[in-house]
């Protein structure tokens, strides 16, 4: 990828809503604002969304009387603010996008009034 294009492409990230993953298994979930050439990621109103502890898992199995032998647990999430996101543990980065912001396509148009 050219630099002009990487750019054009950043920009075109910018105020977009991102998920990234971490290698300790946090995601964080914010506004884009800006990156840097060491991949660090700056997000803004982001929240951090952890896995639940081994321990939570094994003590909530023991609960489930079910017999089913599936147990959905939350992850656990905290509010950050405005939060920068070493690029070193950096592992996955998803663009949030909803069908009414795809350009082209209009999310009404099978909608019958």
């Amino acid at each position: 990828m050219e630099k002009e294009e990487g750019r054009c492409f950043l920009n075109s990230l910018l105020n977009k809503n991102l998920r990234i993953l971490v290698t300790d298994g946090r995601m964080f979930l914010g506004q884009f604002k800006c990156t840097d050439p060491d991949r660090n990621v700056v997000l803004a109103h982001a929240y951090e969304y952890r896995q639940p502890s081994a321990q939570q898992r094994a003590e909530l199995s023991r609960q489930t009387t079910d017999g089913s032998g599936s147990v959905t647990i939350d992850m656990t999430s905290r509010y950050l603010g405005l939060v920068v996101v070493p690029g070193q543990y950096i592992v996955k980065i998803e663009v949030e996008e909803f069908a009414s912001q795809i350009r082209g396509q209009n999310p009404y148009a099978d909608v019958v009034i």
